[in-house]
Order: C-alpha cells, then structure tokens, then sequence
C-alpha cells in the first residue's frame, strides 16, 4: 500500500509538472481515490491471507506465463465469455457495466491526479498534456475533441442501461429475488445509478440550462463518487478489482487438471486435479475441519453430486444409490 501511494504522488508530482498544475474542483475525488487505495489493500490483505486464497495464489503466480494466459485473460476480464453461458441478457447487461465502469476509470483518474489534462491557446486547437508532457493537438470541434468531451456521459449512458438492465431481472426473476438483499445486491446498483444519472445532468444543465444550478449538482455527483469509492472495498463491487485474480484461479485449474485428475471415490468420475483435491483436504486440516468418513476416505475425495448424496444418507439413514438428488448445471444456458 505505501509503494502504491508513494507510487501516484510521484506521477501526479510529474503530471503536474512539480504541483503547478492541479485542478483544485477534483480535490474530493483525489482524496476519495486514496482512502479507497487503503480499503482496497486492507480488504485485499485479509482475503489473501486465508489458506486457500494463499494456495491459489502462490501456485497461480507461478503459473501466470501459460500458452493459454492471455485466452483466459481476454475470457475473464475482457468478453465475459463466462458469463454467456449463463444467458445473453446476463452478459450484455455485465458487458455495460463492467466496461463502462472502466471505461469511467480511465478517464476520471488520470484527470483527478492531473496526469492527463488539455491546454488551449485560442486558435481552435487543444492540446493533450500526459504526463507533462505535451502529445498532440487536435480540433475543437473535431471528433477527438468530441469522444474527449463525451466519454463520460458515454460511460454513464452504458452504466445506466446495464443497471437498469439488472434492476429489472433482480425484481423479476423469482430465484434471484429470493437470494437477493438490499445492501448487498442492491444498494451497489443504485449507487452506480446515481453517479451515473448525476454525471449526465451535469451535462444537460451545462448544454441546455446553460449552467444552472451546476455547482451544487457538481457537489452531489462528487459526494456520491467518494461515498461508492469508500464503500466499494466491503461490499459486492469489490469483485471488480478482485477480478484479474479469476485468472491465477483458471491457470491453477487447468495446469493441475492436464496433470492427473481425481477420481470420485463413489462413482469414479474425475471431477478435480489431484493437486486441488490434496489442496482442499490440508486447507481443511489448517482450519481443523476434518471430513474424514467411517468408510475410509475424505468427504472432499467425492465429486459434487456423490458428496450431496452421501451427506443426505448420512442424515437420513437410506443408502446412498437411492438417495435422488436434482443436479444442479452451472454453465446452463438460460434467458437470464
């Protein structure tokens, strides 16, 4: 944490070249950015520490130069391809959300720390300023100049839909209205919402109300940008930033998995590596749950359906085969 705080005051020193050039109205986000740096490090650093994301991680770093790393990486944080299996509306209501988020990012932070601003001389023409540096001039009213000017309210627009999109299927789908709750599934969605709504009325008063009542509005919409940034560590947005580690998880998967699988001790279907099977009988062991049977294997030796099975004999008293159990398919194709 502190070499990434050491990290962007050197860049935002060099953005602005020695704190000559800093946007005192961004203040807040400034400010917001770093105490979600440190909610971020801390959730982080507690996650990390528990035994299983330990193994994961340790093995996944060691295998991050994989043939197969960037196809998994591209699946995982750029197309979602996970996600469209589960059906079209789920994913292009992600695809919205997760990259007009970024999309948002890469805009606000180098703005905020003043790594990237425009100059204008007077004769029609902007100039790019990164780093301090100055890159290139282009039109006022050209298209760059256009994209630069509205790839806020472009971001927003995307957020919106995709929002709107998962508001709709939270209240009418029966399974996830079951599961849901407000501060976990909702209020992340409504306080995207609200940046997003805000930031586009900032717009339309600049445009149409020729700047009425913009300050206060420019408040509001920065008020709820620091809240999210606060809250986004401990609550559901957190997988955002958690995400890239899906790909140490995937590489640790497939790696383990081409080496030898494991068989179920009941059905004999191979359902994990043997490495993960080992791995999740000596996490067990640290946090000293032990599924060792009377039978003479550990309950993690089954695969998913046989270990349902065995349990509910185990409670219920009738054998195993003539336990029926519905199967549950993760990667089914749905509408929602």
């Amino acid at each position: 944490m502190f070499l990434t705080v050491v990290g962007v005051a050197i860049l935002t020193f060099i953005g602005t070249r020695m704190f000559t050039h800093i946007d005192l109205n961004l203040y807040g986000y400034m400010i917001g950015t770093m105490v979600f740096i440190g909610g971020f490090f801390y959730r982080f650093i507690a996650w990390g520490e528990r035994p299983p994301t330990k193994i994961f991680i340790k093995k996944g770093l060691k295998l991050l130069l994989r043939k197969s790393t960037p196809k998994t990486v591209v699946n995982h944080l750029a197309i979602y391809e996970f996600i469209r299996n589960r059906g079209v509306y789920r994913w292009v209501q992600h695809i919205l959300i997760g990259w007009g988020c970024v999309l948002a990012c890469l805009v606000t932070f180098p703005l905020v720390f003043s790594w990237m601003y425009f100059t204008m001389d007077g004769n029609g023409f902007y100039t790019i300023v990164l780093f301090g540096m100055n890159v290139m001039n282009v039109k006022a009213d050209g298209i760059i100049a256009w994209l630069s000017y509205n790839a806020l309210n472009i971001a927003a627009i995307m957020v919106t839909v995709g929002v709107c999109m998962a508001l709709n299927r939270r209240l009418k789908n029966m399974q996830a209205r079951a599961e849901q709750k407000f501060i976990y599934d909702f209020l992340p969605l409504y306080l995207l919402l609200f940046i997003s709504v805000t930031g586009l009325l900032l717009t339309v008063q600049n445009v149409f109300l020729h700047g009425w009542m913009q300050p206060q509005m420019s408040l509001i919409h920065q008020f709820s940008v620091i809240v999210t940034l606060i809250y986004l560590p401990f609550g559901k947005l957190a997988h955002i930033p958690f995400r890239p580690m899906s790909v140490l998880a995937r590489n640790y998967r497939e790696h383990h998995g081409e080496q030898q699988m494991k068989e179920c001790k009941v059905c004999g279907d191979h359902f994990v590596s043997v490495e993960q099977s080992n791995d999740v009988i000596q996490v067990l062991g640290v946090n000293e749950m032990e599924f060792n049977m009377q039978d003479g294997f550990n309950l993690a030796e089954l695969c998913l359906p046989c270990r349902r099975k065995y349990r509910i004999s185990r409670f219920s008293g009738f054998a195993t085969h003539q336990v029926k159990v519905k199967e549950a398919n993760q990667n089914a194709k749905g509408k929602f």
